[in-house]
Formats: structure tokens, sequence, C-alpha cells
């Protein structure tokens, strides 16, 4: 069945993110009827009333993932690439994600895992994730109530992911949770919670750190021969430590 969500892209890129086919979407450029939109197939082009081009196509995992309600700060796409790249989650992959806010990391780990269980003990932030999974249809990501620094559910774990203020509380019930091989992964805006963090790693003799990196990114632009690094770019976020539980 046809979904009722379409994206509409422009030529110069300006993306538009149609949540209702049944209703005229109105963009700056003009609206275009409910029955155009009705109607376009994938690759179709829609013109405004205005005669504005834009090409149309049914929404991917990152066009929704994008549109996300959010309610503290989410950890940026740069970030989780390198979480997915560090581990090698993937489709066999259960995920313990621990301080789950809006609930961005659970989502996208849920979209390549097999099961993603995350935690979170604020109502309020609870809520929004329980609305962005739903949204999502991500039946495969379960949302916990619950402190994870008093333990962990699941056992055999492949990853544990905290994003959390104390993360070396979080030690040593991630370390019972995971199966041997498996990943701690570290979350933290600040050298010192990395330094404690690492220092708590030290004192379990089954883990053993592997790296703390950050992860810098520079868009370009391109204008005719007009090359450079865009103005605005995407700084320092947060540091990202990686640990391994190599015995029991």
């Amino acid at each position: 069945m046809e979904p009722i969500k379409k994206i509409l892209v422009a030529e110069d890129g300006k993306k538009f993110y149609v949540r209702n086919i049944k209703e005229d979407f109105h963009t700056q450029f003009g609206f275009i009827s409910k029955e155009a939109l009705a109607k376009a197939k994938p690759g179709d082009m829609l013109k405004t009333n205005t005669g504005k081009e834009l090409f149309v196509f049914p929404p991917s995992f990152i066009d929704s993932y994008g549109r996300i309600k959010r309610a503290p700060q989410i950890i940026p796409r740069k970030d989780i690439a390198a979480i997915v790249a560090e581990t090698g989650v993937g489709k066999g992959s259960v995920v313990v994600d621990a301080g789950t806010g809006s609930g961005a990391l659970a989502l996208f780990l849920g979209n390549i895992a097999k099961k993603v269980v995350t935690y979170e003990i604020r109502e309020d932030f609870a809520k929004v994730a329980a609305e962005n999974v739903a949204a999502m249809g991500m039946k495969n990501v379960v949302l916990k109530k619950k402190d994870i620094y008093n333990g962990i559910d699941e056992k055999d774990v492949d990853i544990v992911t905290l994003d959390l203020p104390e993360p070396w509380k979080a030690i040593e019930p991630a370390a019972k949770a995971l199966k041997i091989g498996g990943f701690i992964v570290s979350y933290s805006p600040t050298v010192p919670q990395v330094s404690d963090f690492i220092a708590a790693v030290a004192k379990n003799k089954s883990l053993l750190p592997v790296k703390t990196i950050e992860i810098i990114e520079r868009e370009w632009e391109f204008n005719d021969r007009v090359v450079r690094p865009l103005s605005q770019q995407i700084g320092h976020s947060g540091f990202l430590t990686f640990v391994r539980k190599v015995g029991r």
C-alpha cells in the first residue's frame, strides 16, 4: 500500500516532508494539491501552483528520523556513525541503551540491530521517546523506565551504550550484561567524565579500554570555482569511549 507520507525535493536540495497526502501541501514556492500528491509515484516531478518543480519519493528511515521530537540534546549522527563502525552492530545484535533521552540513538541502532532495550528514569523524556518509537514504527525498540545504575535485566547482550551523567556507575551492570567480546560505549561531553569512566573501567579485570575518540565534521561548499569549508561547522559534541569485555 502506498504510504501516506512523501518527500518532496527541489533542484536546489530544499526538502519537504509531507505528513498527510490527503491534504493540500503548502510551501514557500506555492502549494501542491492533494489530488496530485495522491497520484504521484516515486520519481515523478510535481509542480506547485506557481510552477516550482519538486521531485517526489517515499520517505526512508533517515527522512523520518530527521522529524523526531526532541527533549534533551541528541547524539549527532557523526557520533552514531562511529558507534556503528567501531562495534560492528548488525542485524543479529542485541543492544542495551542507557539514557534514552528523546530515543534518537535507540531508534538509529534499532534500524540496524535485532533488538534495542533502552533505559530512562525521567518520565518526561520517556514520554517523548515513546512517541518517537511509535511514530517510527520501531517494534524492536523496547523502552524501560528504570535506573540502569541499579542493574540490567538483559543478559548476553552485544553492546551497551551509555549517555549518562555518571557512566562509571553503570560499568558493573554493563559488564555483567555483556557477552564475552561485547562492547561498552560511553558518550560524554566533558574530559573529567571520560577520565573518571576510564579510571573505573581499569578496576574491572574483565574489561579492556579500546579507545577514546572525538569526531569533528567539516562540510564544504561548492559554488562554481569557490570551494571552501562552510563557516558553520559541527565541532565538539562529545567524547566516545569504547571498552570491550574480554574476560569473566
